[in-house]
């Protein structure tokens, strides 16, 4: 029998050891009519691993779920500072510095 908790985002995640897939708190698992906020722990055993069939013995817990990266989360402090923005601000970054460029390039053929 499983049982819910208030706030999901405060469960452990867990992550398949064969196939990487990761089990989240917040959405469950709809196939196997395990309900949003159901602790891994709560699960019953012979709940396997919806992509590889693995079984619960063959997960990790990889902690609760902390912010919203657009990468890699273990990634998330490398590089120039941009791994901790979101997708929306790295797209504006992006495409602004190619329009930027693009006005440049426009300018010095104008001349």
């Amino acid at each position: 029998m499983t049982t819910r908790v208030s706030d999901p985002t405060k469960l452990n995640r867990y992550e398949c050891r064969t196939c990487g897939y990761i089990y989240e708190p917040t959405d469950g698992d709809p196939y196997r009519k395990i309900q949003i906020g159901t602790a891994f722990e709560d699960i019953p055993d012979e709940w396997g691993c919806p992509v590889c069939q693995s079984g619960k013995g063959r997960f990790k817990s990889i902690g609760p779920k902390v912010g919203t990266y657009a990468g890699l989360e273990e990634n998330a402090g490398f590089g120039w500072g941009v791994n901790i923005l979101n997708p929306q601000i790295k797209n504006l970054l992006i495409f602004g510095a190619l329009f930027a460029g693009f006005l440049l390039l426009m300018s010095v053929y104008f001349l």
